[in-house]
C-alpha cells in the first residue's frame, strides 16, 4: 500500500516551512503532500539557499518527487512572511492549513496528517480560542475525547491532561476522564501499534503517589479503583506508581506506553530522552496525526539551522500508524 501523507507547514514564521524544505533535498520514502504558501515556500528556498520546485497537487496523479521537489496544495498567506515575526493577519492561513488536511484525510485522499509546529498565542492573538492542534483535531472530528502522547523509539508517554493550568490539573482527573482515556490508549496501541496486550504503567497525581493518602487521596479514591475495574476488562495496568520513579529502567522495561497525570509529569521525561528525536501523536481520532516534539523556533527560521530529526520521525510514524 502506498502511503500519502499530508505535512502542513505550520507556522509561516517558524521553522516549519524549513523543515520541509530541508527534507525534501532527500530520496522520499513515503508520498508527501505539502499543504502551504507557494510565496512563501519559494522564498524560504532562496533564503536557505536549496533548490526547489513545487508541483500542484493532482488527485489522480501520484508520481514520486524528485530529491528538490514537493507536490503543494497551495493555501496563501494573507500577509507576506517575514522569517522570526509573528503577524496575526496570517493566524487564519495555519487554521486552514488544518482544515484542509483534516478534510483530505476523512475523504481518503491521504493517509494521515503530519504536522509542523504552529504559535498558540499568535492565533489566540487574532481572536481565535485556540489551545492546539491536538484539541483543534478533537473538534473537528467531532470526538469527546483524545488522547496525547509522545513516542520516542522505545518510551511511549500518554497524558489523562494536556494544556491546563496546573491550578486545575487535580479537578481534571475523574474516573470518567481516566477511564475514557486509558480505553484509547489501549485500543490505539492494538489499532496503530500492533500490540495485542499492551502493558501500561500509570503514574500517581501526587508525589509518591499520595503516600497512602497522606500526600493527597486522588490515588486512593480515584485512580485506584478505576485501574481495578479497568483490570477487570482484561487491560494489562500498572500502578498508580510514583511519577518519580516510574521513568527508570526497572519499571520500563516491560512497559509498552506509560501514562502521566499532567503535561509537565511525563513529557519533560521523554524530552530529556529523545527530544528532537520524537513525534507528538493524536490518538481517539477517525484519521492518523502525527507531529514534531518541538515549537516554532522563531529565532531559527531561514537560518538552516533548525533539526529535521523530529519531523523525519514523525513521518516515519504516521507512515507506520497508517500502513
Amino acid at each position: 500500500m502506498t502511503i500519502r501523507l499530508a505535512l502542513t507547514c505550520g507556522e509561516p514564521a517558524g521553522i516549519g516551512p524549513d523543515l520541509i524544505i530541508q527534507l525534501a533535498q532527500h530520496p522520499q520514502a513515503q508520498q508527501w503532500v505539502v499543504l502551504g504558501c507557494q510565496r512563501t515556500l519559494q522564498q524560504r528556498a532562496q533564503q536557505l539557499g536549496l533548490p526547489l520546485t513545487l508541483r500542484p497537487y493532482d488527485h489522480h496523479h501520484h508520481a514520486p518527487n524528485k530529491p528538490g521537489e514537493l507536490t503543494l496544495v497551495d493555501v496563501p498567506t494573507a500577509n507576506p512572511v517575514q522569517p522570526g515575526k509573528l503577524d496575526p493577519v496570517n493566524a487564519g492561513h495555519v487554521l486552514r492549513l488544518l482544515q484542509v488536511a483534516g478534510e483530505g484525510c476523512l475523504d481518503g485522499r491521504w493517509q494521515g496528517i503530519v504536522t509542523a509546529p504552529v504559535h498558540k498565542g499568535v492565533i489566540n492573538d487574532a481572536g481565535n480560542v485556540f489551545s492546539g492542534h491536538t484539541e483543534f483535531f478533537r473538534d473537528f472530528c467531532g470526538v469527546e475525547e483524545v488522547v496525547m502522547m509522545l513516542a520516542t523509539q522505545d518510551l511511549r508517554v500518554a497524558l489523562v491532561t494536556t494544556h491546563l493550568p496546573l491550578r486545575q490539573v487535580a479537578d481534571a482527573i475523574t474516573s470518567e476522564r481516566l477511564t475514557r482515556v486509558i480505553r484509547i490508549l489501549h485500543h490505539d496501541l492494538q489499532r496503530f501499534f500492533g500490540l495485542p496486550q499492551p502493558r501500561i504503567l500509570v503514574a500517581g497525581l501526587n508525589p509518591h503517589a499520595g503516600e497512602d493518602g497522606h500526600l493527597g487521596r486522588e490515588e486512593l479514591d480515584i485512580i485506584e479503583p478505576t485501574l481495578a475495574q479497568l483490570r477487570a476488562d482484561g487491560m494489562q495496568l500498572i500502578g498508580p506508581l510514583p511519577a518519580d520513579t516510574l521513568y527508570t529502567p526497572k519499571h520500563l522495561q516491560q512497559a509498552d506506553a506509560t501514562l502521566a497525570m499532567y503535561h509537565d509529569q511525563g513529557l519533560p521525561v521523554l524530552k530529556f530522552h529523545g527530544f528532537g528525536r520524537a513525534a507528538n501523536i493524536t490518538l481517539g481520532l477517525p484519521l492518523v496525526r502525527t507531529s514534531v516534539d518541538h515549537g516554532t523556533a522563531l529565532d531559527l527560521a531561514g537560518s538552516g539551522q533548525a533539526d529535521t530529526g523530529s519531523l523525519a520521525t514523525a513521518i516515519d510514524v504516521a507512515a507506520h500508524m497508517a500502513q
